[in-house]
C-alpha cells in the first residue's frame, strides 16, 4: 500500500481558512461526552538532585526501567516530584478541549460524589458538567519517550446505568443523547460497566431517535488488560451503533494492535505503510464510518477502506504528553463535525495535539488556524 503524507502547505492554508470561516458555526455545536473522570498528578522521577530546588529527571522510560531492574534483590529509592495536579480522564480532557474550541459541551462522568472535586472547577466554567461518582486517580510519570500511567480505579465501578438514572436522570440523559451534534464515550477499558450501558442505549434509546446521523466518537483507551472476548464484544456494539450514528473509532498505535488481536487482523510492520494497512484491514473487519489510528508522529484514518495519512508537528521535547491523544480526538471530531474530509480532520487532530504538548493549554479555533499558518519546523 503506497503512503503519501497529505500534510502540505496548501492543505494547511486551506484548512486554516475554513476553520476561521467556521468559528461561528462551532459555537452552535453541542457535544455530549462521558463517562470517566480522573485526578491526574503529572510526575517527574529524579535522576540527580543538585539542590533543594534543582534536579535532573530520569529522561526516558528505558533509563527508568534500568534503574528499577538494578534494584532487584537489593531495593532502591526513587524520588518522585509532582509537577502538576490537573483534571484527568479521557473524557474530561477531550470535553475540555472541545469547550476551548468554543463548543457547547455537556459532560457526564466521575468527577466527585456527592461533591465535585475542586480540580474540575475550571472545567465547570467552560462546560455544563454533571457527576455521578468519585474520580479515579492517576500518577502519570512522564519521560521524553513516553509516559507510565499508574491508575487507582475502584471508584469508577460506580459508573453504571443505575447511577446514571438515579443521580443524573434518564430523561436528561436521553435528551442530551438525542440532540447533541457529537456524542462521545471514552475510556471503556477502565469503566467495567460501559458495555452494559451501551446495551441499554442500543435497546431502549437508539430505536426511538428521530434525529439524523451524527458522529459518535469512541476511544476504548488501552484495552490490553481486558479479555479478548470483552474487546470483541465492545467492537460488535460499535458496529451496532453505526446503524444509528457515524461511528468514529479512535485508537493510538498500541491500542490498534490490541483491537487487531481481538478481531483477527495481523499485526503490521511498525511503519507508516504498515499502519495504513492496519487501518484499512480494521475497517474491513469493523465496518463503522471511520477508523482512526494515531501514532506519535502522524495519524491515519480509513473510511470505506480508503486511507489518509497526515504527519503532525512532532516535538522531541514536549512540555506535557498526558492528554495529547484526547486533544487529537477533539481536533479530529471538530473536523468531522464541520464536514471536512479525513485529511483535513486529521490535520485538525494533529494540530490540536501539537499545540497542547507545546503549551499545556487547549487551543481555540483561532489558535489552530494560527499554528497551521505558521507551521513549526
Amino acid at each position: 500500500m503506497g503512503v503519501t503524507n497529505q500534510n502540505t502547505a496548501q492543505l494547511r492554508k486551506a484548512c486554516a481558512e475554513k476553520l476561521l470561516k467556521a468559528s461561528q458555526q462551532v459555537a452552535n455545536f453541542k457535544a455530549f461526552i462521558g463517562l470517566d473522570g480522573f485526578v491526574d498528578e503529572i510526575i517527574h522521577a529524579v535522576d540527580k538532585r543538585s539542590s533543594v530546588d534543582s534536579f535532573e529527571r530520569i529522561p526516558t522510560i528505558t533509563k527508568f526501567a534500568e534503574r528499577i531492574a538494578a534494584a532487584a534483590g537489593r531495593s532502591t529509592n526513587i524520588e518522585l516530584v509532582r509537577v502538576m495536579m490537573k483534571l484527568g480522564g479521557n473524557g474530561p480532557i477531550m470535553a475540555n478541549a472541545l469547550a476551548a474550541m468554543g463548543m457547547r459541551v455537556t459532560y457526564l462522568g466521575a468527577l466527585g460524589w456527592p461533591n465535585m472535586d475542586p480540580v474540575f472547577d475550571e472545567f465547570r466554567k467552560r462546560a455544563e458538567v454533571y457527576t455521578i461518582a468519585n474520580p479515579g486517580h492517576t500518577d502519570a510519570l512522564e519521560f521524553d519517550d513516553g509516559k507510565l500511567l499508574f491508575g487507582k480505579l475502584t471508584p469508577l465501578n460506580e459508573v453504571n446505568w443505575d447511577n446514571i438514572v438515579a443521580r443524573f436522570g434518564k430523561e436528561k440523559f436521553e435528551q442530551n443523547f438525542n440532540t447533541a451534534n457529537l456524542v462521545g464515550f471514552v475510556n471503556w477499558t477502565m469503566l467495567p460497566y460501559m458495555s452494559d450501558i451501551w446495551k441499554v442505549l442500543l435497546k431502549d434509546l437508539c430505536p426511538k431517535m428521530k434525529t439524523g446521523r451524527r458522529p459518535l466518537f469512541v476511544d476504548l483507551a488501552d484495552p490490553e488488560k481486558r479479555k479478548i472476548e470483552d474487546r470483541r464484544e465492545a467492537v460488535n456494539l460499535l458496529i451496532e451503533f453505526n446503524k444509528y450514528f457515524d461511528v468514529i473509532f479512535g485508537m493510538n498505535e498500541k491500542e490498534a494492535y490490541e483491537i487487531a488481536e481481538a478481531v483477527g487482523v495481523d499485526k503490521p510492520e511498525h511503519t507508516p505503510e504498515g499502519i495504513c494497512k492496519l487501518a484499512a484491514d480494521l475497517n474491513k473487519r469493523i465496518p463503522v464510518a471511520t477508523i482512526v489510528v494515531h501514532p506519535t508522529a502522524y495519524a491515519v484514518a480509513s473510511t470505506n477502506c480508503n486511507v489518509s495519512l497526515v504527519e503532525g508537528p512532532f516535538t522531541p521535547k514536549p512540555l506535557i504528553t498526558t492528554g495529547a491523544g484526547d486533544h487529537f480526538n477533539a481536533g479530529f471530531c471538530l473536523g468531522k463535525m464541520l464536514g471536512f474530509d479525513n485529511a483535513m480532520s486529521l490535520l485538525c487532530g494533529v494540530t490540536t495535539s501539537g499545540f497542547y504538548v507545546r503549551t499545556a493549554k487547549s487551543p481555540s479555533v483561532t489558535d489552530l488556524a494560527g499554528m497551521m499558518k505558521n507551521w513549526p519546523v
